[in-house]
């Protein structure tokens, strides 16, 4: 078996693993009467020792990676979402032993499993890095922001914990639109999930010519069937769908195609939860959280955008320039993944601004950590998936 395998394999056992676990975190939480901690003391050892378990494999895969590659395994969409989804692992599983709070693993591993499951949709086939790439920098660069993002995460899952626990939903409000709005957000994701299997498994395929953005002729295959068209586009293949609408060349269409069809999949996914269990998703969750200590999920969530910003500064800011002027022979460029790396950094300094200065703790705070992870989920989507931009190798 080659490394390549054994590291497939590896993050398998991972993916298994945490599974496990939080179906254990859920009956450990699930377990308790109220105002007792008997059950998350038992089963939460359990469901932590499995998790551990799941986080060596995490690493055996990452580093098996690393030798079968020849380089940090952080150069594509496949190695940084998994990576992501190892670091935030990673964070929670440091949270537990100083907090014992079974219930954030409830929450954080489903995430995790939700990030590895999208990182699986892309090609996972080792090969050379491009020129561009070839330099220590993507180790330096790429893995403080995927360690600062795993840690900012961690972070709005305490917020999404506090905002169960103190949001009234049983009566129509703002706050509990808010709330659902977030779980039909991660519906999303397992769209794209589902959305990708299915058509995967038909086999379907399509290719199309098209004028990219620097008016050069290049080839796009649609996996999916093409919603939207490349500039310019010319089907190649006989049977293919026609598009409905062209997009311009700044926009990747078959992209945008994608991140469409998985919104039209978990909209459907979404519904039908709705349908079964006759509630929504965030009151299903919400038995869950009788528990919980606000103030130290408030806390929690505090203490990781404090460590988690100034990394972030580090990762995608200051190592990111530099890395860019060795490149492009400039330390900035209006990239769309420059803006938005600057727009994640701006909003958490707001976050502390207003934490700090203004006094927006419990509530408030809560929502501005979600709110964080949403703007961080739309740069690793939407700016990955359908603008185009110097970043596009990844």
């Amino acid at each position: 078996m080659t490394l390549a395998e054994i590291s497939s394999s590896l993050l398998y056992v991972a993916f298994v693993a945490y599974l496990i676990a939080t179906f254990v975190f859920g009956g450990a939480v699930k377990g308790n009467k109220e105002g007792t901690f008997r059950s998350e003391s038992r089963w939460g050892m359990v469901a932590i020792t499995i998790t551990l378990i799941g986080f060596a494999a995490n690493l055996g895969y990452f580093f098996t990676r690393w030798g079968a590659t020849g380089h940090a395994p952080l150069s594509n969409m496949f190695e940084f979402t998994t990576a992501f989804g190892m670091t935030l692992v990673g964070g929670f599983i440091i949270l537990y032993f100083l907090y014992k709070t079974p219930v954030l693993g409830m929450i954080v591993l489903p995430v995790a499993l939700l990030i590895i499951a999208f990182a699986s949709m892309f090609p996972s086939e080792v090969s050379p890095l491009i020129p561009a790439l070839q330099t220590n920098w993507l180790a330096i660069h790429v893995s403080t922001v995927v360690i600062a993002e795993g840690i900012l995460a961690i972070s709005a899952a305490a917020g999404l914990i506090y905002l169960l626990k103190v949001v009234d939903l049983t009566k129509k409000s703002k706050q509990r639109m808010g709330l659902e709005a977030i779980m039909y957000s991660l519906v999303l994701v397992l769209g794209f999930v589902i959305a990708s299997s299915f058509f995967s498994l038909t086999g379907y395929e399509a290719e199309f010519t098209y004028v990219d953005k620097e008016s050069k002729d290049a080839v796009v295959t649609y996996t999916m069937p093409p919603i939207f068209g490349m500039n310019d586009y010319v089907a190649l293949t006989d049977d293919a769908m026609t598009p409905l609408l062209e997009m311009p060349a700044i926009v990747h269409a078959g992209k945008l195609t994608t991140v469409v069809w998985s919104i039209l999949f978990g909209t459907v996914l979404y519904w039908l939860i709705r349908l079964v269990f006759r509630k929504r998703i965030a009151a299903i969750l919400k038995p869950f959280v009788k528990n919980v200590n606000i103030q130290l999920m408030d806390e929690i969530g505090y203490r990781a955008v404090i460590i988690g910003f100034p990394v972030f500064t580090l990762g995608a800011l200051i190592f990111a320039m530099i890395w860019a002027q060795i490149a492009w022979s400039r330390f900035w460029g209006w990239d769309p993944k420059e803006v938005w790396a600057l727009i994640t950094w701006l909003f958490y300094a707001a976050y502390l601004h207003l934490r700090l200065g203004k006094g927006w703790q419990g509530e408030k705070s809560a929502w501005l950590a979600v709110l964080g992870f949403i703007i961080i989920m739309f740069n690793l989507v939407a700016v990955n998936l359908i603008i185009a931009g110097l970043h596009s190798y990844a």
